[in-house]
């Protein structure tokens, strides 16, 4: 019977979106390991890269509520997918023509456009082509192979700037993305569906049903303290300087690259659990490790092997939250609207992160590290009971 399952979720499309995804985080990654350095050889300011990347994760998080209720309403979904892994593949290429930061600016907005607007309709048309007992596997394996181009494009930045300049490595990032974006083409297959009758966004939201509103809350304020993972990295900076570790700097992006190795490996391992013994229970227990990784924060010894520990939590946490949050979305989205339910999912958790990142910063800096991660563990908490309290979805 097992293997019976695994045919019908493993199929063409799920390998060809797992394809496109992997090609493109490998060149995603692998120019944004390079892009603080070069901004500094243009000359920009160090705000400058705030500024970039508020901006672009802004856009992306409208361009994913507008793509996905326009999907909704297309014959195909697929050609808006493939320009919006070409858009995100050609934007990274361009900053090989950068004199400013405001030309990596631009050139980025365009990219993360891309990026939103093929999210919600990649989502879409995984959930079509998949059964609902095996979503979490689906999703899991997607995120299994994006998670490890984000672990080796950093890799790829590490050893192509010892052999070649920082435009050249931009250019190159230009065949990883057009890779994913052939993937999507040439190997997705997309099932036939009629398109939704024209209505407006407020009527289509209107339509979700009241158990993914009430996902949509949890979802919302747990990520209200999902802040980002590279704030780990200067933490544990902090933790070994004061220590007097030698290269607490190194030590730092080490913690981070066991983070998302930990992350690539278990997010399949998630997914197919969450279909065994129920998405709803295993994504709560998520968001719990969450909770503890930030208790664990505010407690920390000057110890290397604990921050170890902490990193590895942080990495397993997210496996299990990116991989069935999207499946449990799709469990309970009618197929009519899934572009729209996956374009608010994204949105909901893009406004999420940046609210989270800036509260724990602005804690951070105003009392302690320690305020913040007290934060983000209660918002935690308080994500888990709700999810844990949602009785329409397994």
């Amino acid at each position: 019977m097992e293997n019976g399952t695994r045919v019908r979720w493993l199929n063409r499309t799920v390998l060809g979106i797992g394809i496109a995804s992997f090609f493109s985080d490998l060149g995603h990654e692998t120019a944004t390991a390079i892009l603080p350095v070069f901004l500094a050889s243009i000359g920009a300011a160090p705000f400058a890269l705030g500024v970039i990347e508020g901006i672009s994760d802004a856009i992306a998080s409208f361009s994913k509520l507008g793509a996905g209720w326009y999907s909704d309403r297309l014959r195909s979904r697929k050609p808006l997918a493939v320009s919006g892994y070409f858009l995100t593949g050609a934007a990274g290429a361009s900053f090989a023509v950068a004199s400013s930061w405001l030309h990596v600016l631009a050139g980025r907005t365009v990219g993360w456009f891309g990026r939103g607007i093929r999210g919600p309709v990649r989502d879409a048309i995984m959930a079509d082509a998949i059964p609902p007992e095996a979503s979490g596997r689906a999703f899991g394996f997607d995120r299994a192979l994006d998670t490890l181009g984000a672990v080796l494009g950093p890799v790829a930045a590490l050893w192509l700037v010892a052999v070649t300049s920082y435009r050249n490595i931009f250019l190159l990032t230009f065949i990883p993305g057009m890779l994913a974006a052939l993937s999507f083409a040439f190997i997705v297959r997309e099932k036939h569906r009629d398109p939704t009758p024209t209505k407006s966004f407020n009527l289509t939201l209107k339509q979700m049903p009241p158990g993914f509103r009430r996902f949509l809350l949890a979802v919302g304020i747990f990520g209200m303290g999902d802040f980002a993972h590279t704030l780990l990295i200067l933490r544990a900076t902090q933790i070994l300087s004061g220590a007097e570790y030698a290269n607490p700097v190194q030590l730092g992006v080490t913690l981070y690259i066991i983070h998302n190795i930990v992350y690539a490996v278990a997010s399949y391992p998630a997914g197919a659990l969450g279909d065994k013994i129920g998405k709803r229970r295993l994504l709560a227990l998520g968001y719990g490790l969450s909770a503890l990784m930030c208790v664990g924060f505010v407690f920390v010894p000057s110890n290397f092997l604990f921050l170890v520990i902490l990193f590895m939590l942080g990495g397993m946490f997210i496996a299990i939250e990116d991989s069935l949050e999207r499946a449990l979305a799709a469990d309970m989205l009618p197929r009519e609207i899934r572009g729209t339910g996956f374009g608010v999912l994204a949105a909901v958790n893009g406004v999420g992160d940046f609210a989270s990142s800036v509260m724990v910063g602005f804690l951070w800096a105003s009392f302690s590290p320690a305020g913040g991660f007290l934060y983000a563990g209660a918002l935690s908490l308080v994500g888990m009971t709700l999810m844990l309290r949602l009785k329409t979805v397994k």
